[in-house]
């Protein structure tokens, strides 16, 4: 009965693991044929290493522009949401306070709520801003910048990332903060130099799921950067329309090697520390 179960666990690990790899192989392979080579069957190999659809796609196509704002954003808010949720999460998870539970609770309702549900009245809050500030700022400030859109998605995620911090938290001993603080060390020096680093785990995989979140969004960022700077999936949507028009197909699938690439790289730096994270449950028992 082990070696029927094991042996079905193996074939379907197998089968998802196929599901995944084979379609990005096929768009690598897609991303570097030639225009004529689409119109025969779509599962033969390039006859050659066409790089001319990435150039077309990075610099032609303004893919180039559009990764980059999406790396800035990404960034940033990675930034903001550590730099707020460490800190609180910390703060809820070993110090008593008035208003702690109504806090936890209130933090607790925010992972129930969609952003892509709130997206518009986000949007409508920071055009009001925008007119209230069109002395100060004519061409406006909060529409049309990546660095309140981080802020955006840095707010819309810092429930999850509490969440999980806080739990975390609590499961590491006392003992470790206390023999820190009988050396001399400060409560920002404990939480930086004893808690952070012991809760690397949780912290991993906090910026695995907000990494996801922010890089492949689109609803937001198609609402709050209208013009020209635009996000990698916006931008990818731009480049498939003009090219299923213009029957190119290499360059599009390059925009989507351009688009997959960071998060396979990603994901390879911090999979060690992911794995153990889930290996403890995401948080310690």
């Amino acid at each position: 009965m082990t070696t029927i179960r094991r042996t079905l666990t193996y074939v379907l690990v197998t089968a998802i693991a196929l599901a995944i790899a084979v379609p990005v192989a096929w768009v690598l392979l897609a991303s570097l044929k030639r225009r004529g080579e689409f119109y025969g069957s779509p599962w033969t190999l390039p006859e050659g290493l066409h790089l001319q659809n990435y150039v077309d796609a990075f610099v032609t196509a303004n893919m180039g522009r559009y990764f980059f704002t999406s790396v800035l954003v990404t960034l940033l808010g990675l930034v903001f949401v550590v730099a707020v949720s460490v800190p609180a999460a910390y703060v809820i998870a070993r110090y008593e306070f008035r208003g702690r539970g109504l806090v936890e609770v209130a933090m607790l309702a925010g992972l129930f709520v969609n952003v892509n549900y709130i997206v518009v009245p986000i949007f409508l809050m920071l055009v009001g801003w925008d007119r209230a500030l069109v002395e100060v700022f004519p061409g406006g400030f909060f529409i049309d910048n990546p660095g309140v859109l981080s802020l955006v998605y840095a707010a819309t995620s810092i429930p999850f990332t509490i969440y999980l911090l806080t739990a975390y938290f609590r499961s590491i001993p006392v003992d470790y903060e206390q023999a820190a603080a009988l050396d001399g060390a400060s409560r920002f020096q404990i939480m930086t130099r004893v808690m952070l680093p012991m809760a690397k785990p949780a912290l991993t995989t906090v910026l695995l799921f907000n990494f996801l979140a922010y890089w492949n969004d689109f609803i937001i960022a198609l609402t709050l950067l209208p013009g020209e700077g635009k996000t990698l999936q916006v931008g990818l949507l731009n480049l498939m329309t003009a090219q299923k028009a213009a029957a190119d197909y290499g360059r599009l699938y390059a925009g989507m090697v351009i688009v997959i690439v960071p998060v396979l790289i990603f994901y390879a730096l911090i999979q060690r520390r992911l794995i153990e994270g889930m290996a403890s449950g995401g948080v310690k028992g």
